[in-house]
């Protein structure tokens, strides 16, 4: 089980006197997450040197920059602690930092380096951003291939970012679909668990709607492939031109122009 700092809360303090050996029993072996600097190590958590205002000083810049990313949301961070194996220098001011990759959303990282020391570091800490929204959720366990009733499901408040798949906050968008996998009572509906509507089969006749700033237009076509949900479509129209939209509804395809 790895050790976590719920935002805003305060860690506690570790005495001092507390052998190493005995601090790793009680973290029951963790082993936290690291992508640490070269050459660091320590055989033991006690002599790992971070501190907790550190780790005070990272959760607050990822929950403040979360907040900035998706303002509006309700946001929780936690944050872990760097690898027990390393040993890092005191520093008088730390600073932390979003990696280019970084991403706050779910499992992610924070950088953290050091300004004014006598050994200057740079590591990075794990991070877990939950976003709280609302999603459609699962009333009861429903089983795979299960196709979703209206009351198979209700609104509720889960966390956006548990799963990198999409959670669905319109029931319309799931009522009337099959599901691909079993899903738990409670559990927020995501775009992954449902199977792709297919709107049209190839050779049909279809309507293709244009869109662009401030007009839409509406014609005739032949798909010439099946319209599946999602995925790009070629159509031949009335004239004899060829072009590719997204289906999205009965046969209808959407093109943005």
């Amino acid at each position: 089980m790895r050790p976590k700092v719920q935002a805003m809360s305060s860690p506690l303090p570790v005495p001092a006197t507390v052998p190493a050996r005995a601090l790793l029993r009680v973290l029951g072996h963790a082993r936290w997450a690291l992508a640490g600097a070269a050459g660091l190590a320590a055989p033991a958590l006690a002599q790992v040197g971070f501190e907790p205002a550190w780790l005070q000083q990272v959760q607050q810049f990822t929950l403040n920059a979360a907040r900035h990313a998706m303002p509006g949301q309700r946001i929780a961070v936690e944050v872990g602690a760097p690898d027990a194996r390393l040993r890092l220098a005191a520093c008088q001011r730390t600073e932390p930092y979003l990696p280019d990759v970084a991403r706050l959303w779910g499992r992610s990282r924070v950088g953290l380096r050091c300004l004014q020391g006598h050994s200057p570091w740079n590591i990075s800490v794990p991070v877990t951003v939950k976003v709280f929204g609302l999603a459609q959720v699962a009333k009861a366990a429903l089983p795979q291939g299960r196709v979703i009733l209206p009351g198979d499901i209700a609104q509720a408040e889960v966390d956006l970012a548990e799963d990198s798949s999409q959670a669905i906050s319109n029931a319309e968008q799931v009522v009337g679909r099959a599901l691909l996998r079993p899903v738990a009572s409670g559990q927020a509906l995501r775009q992954a668990h449902l199977k792709l509507r297919q709107w049209f089969a190839a050779g049909e006749d279809v309507k293709v709607l244009a869109r662009g700033s401030g007009f839409q237009a509406v014609g005739n076509g032949q798909a010439l492939a099946a319209g599946i949900e999602g995925q790009p479509v070629r159509v031949r129209t009335e004239s004899g031109r060829i072009v590719t939209g997204l289906p999205v509804a009965q046969a209808l395809i959407e093109i943005t122009l």
